[in-house]
């Protein structure tokens, strides 16, 4: 079993940035073997990939809506994970998730562990 803590949600001005959080943790959870990801989910809407990053960090990817404006980054030593925002809009409000793939993925399915979301409202 592997559990996902997210935390830096909250609100900011449009133009501001935030930076998210994910600890991950698990009696014999080997965390640098696996991709992490972060998704979205705003209000009345699905849930959205937002970014991803391999096990070692050398590779990542980003939904294009915020290609350039977030950076995702990883701590195997501390077993997290992170999301960079900058230059954030009010159609970036929304619960940010982050989850565990044995893939790099896009596609929620392909996710196999979730934490609880954290709240990111941005104001105009």
């Amino acid at each position: 079993q592997v559990q996902l803590v997210e935390s830096g949600g909250g609100l900011v001005q449009g133009g501001g940035s935030l930076r998210l959080s994910c600890a991950a943790s698990g009696r014999t959870f080997a965390f640098s073997i696996y991709a992490m990801g972060w998704f979205r989910q705003a209000p009345g809407k699905e849930r959205e990939f937002v970014a991803t990053i391999s096990g070692l960090g050398r590779s990542t990817h980003y939904a294009d809506s915020v290609k350039g404006r977030f950076t995702i980054s990883r701590d195997n030593a501390k077993n997290t994970v992170y999301l960079q925002m900058n230059g954030l809009k009010p159609e970036d409000t929304a619960i940010y998730y982050c989850a565990v793939s044995r893939r790099l993925g896009i596609q929620d399915y392909e996710y196999d562990y979730w934490g609880q979301g954290t709240q990111v409202t941005v104001s105009s």
